[in-house]
């Protein structure tokens, strides 16, 4: 007999792996394994998901569902591109859907904005992902996994939660909404050379940094209490209210768009380009050294 307790999302965006233990296997309840890895991590999310998943997981394709035409990282696709692809994996609209990665909070934040973003707000977080799965005792599943019966999907694109580039300049220059770039800190200074050797070291005049793993407990997760992010948002001199967040291809600027749902703040757009785009456009200024 499946679960009784009801799926109702919290509002935060998130949900406990003690949460989906309870409910895991309710119809109309859809897991996905939301793993990406950086090009340097020599790691192949597909093949982890053979090896080990939550049972009756569902792979999302990340780059797969990204535009194909688009020279930039696994940029938004067109809403038909992300309905069919989603309808494939055995997605209804009346669905709800929990994403997690093999992580912690990693990468699953760019799946559950890109499922926002597409009009779909049946969707949440595993806070901790994978590893608080198993530290709960939660059982996994090896092995070829089965495709479920496709499904129609209905994509409705909402423009609030993307800022494109020039929209993000305006931002800058009026100083509101705030910019917020969650790369490391040697990153944002210009320190470190970035993982993609074609784009330019250092940050947006303006931006205000505030590294992603600064908002999740050591290990990647889970995410820290709303009056923890608060401080960490205040002490980096990031003001409560609009936020457009920006990391180096659009990944993890999704982490902390989870985290302003968290704290109860708007919810923050995403710079879906974020520095791959900017960082390479040699018409967009760049600034070296902190904020």
């Amino acid at each position: 007999m499946p679960p009784s307790l009801p799926v109702d999302l919290p509002t935060d965006g998130l949900v406990s792996a003690r949460w989906l233990l309870d409910r895991h296997g309710t119809p109309g309840l859809v897991v996905l394994d939301g793993s990406w890895h950086l090009p340097t991590a020599d790691r192949d999310p597909v093949a982890e998901f053979s090896a080990e998943r939550i049972p009756g997981a569902r792979f999302f394709p990340l780059d797969a569902l990204s535009d194909p035409g688009s020279p930039l990282p696994h940029m938004l696709p067109a809403p038909e591109h992300f309905a069919a692809g989603v309808g494939s994996l055995g997605i209804g609209n009346d669905d709800t859907v929990v994403i997690y990665d093999t992580v912690g909070i990693f990468s699953s934040a760019r799946p559950w904005w890109m499922f926002r973003v597409f009009g779909h707000d049946r969707v949440a977080v595993l806070d901790g992902g994978l590893p608080a799965w198993k530290a709960l005792g939660g059982p996994v599943e090896s092995g070829p996994s089965t495709a479920p019966p496709g499904k129609p999907f209905a994509a409705r694109f909402q423009t609030d939660k993307v800022r494109t580039a020039d929209q993000v300049a305006e931002a800058l220059n009026r100083g509101v909404p705030t910019v917020v770039d969650v790369r490391a800190g040697d990153r944002f200074a210009g320190l470190q050379p970035e993982p993609r050797p074609e784009v330019r070291s250092g940050h947006m005049p303006g931006a205000r940094n505030l590294p992603f793993t600064d908002l999740l407990a050591p290990g990647f997760g889970p995410m820290l209490p709303a009056d923890v992010l608060e401080a960490r948002f205040a002490a980096a001199g990031i003001p409560k209210g609009l936020v457009i967040t920006s990391c180096g291809s659009g990944v993890t600027a999704c982490v902390a768009t989870l985290a302003t749902m968290r704290m109860g703040w708007p919810e923050a757009a995403v710079y879906d380009g974020s520095w791959t785009e900017w960082g390479t456009g040699l018409d967009r200024p760049v600034a070296i050294g902190p904020a």
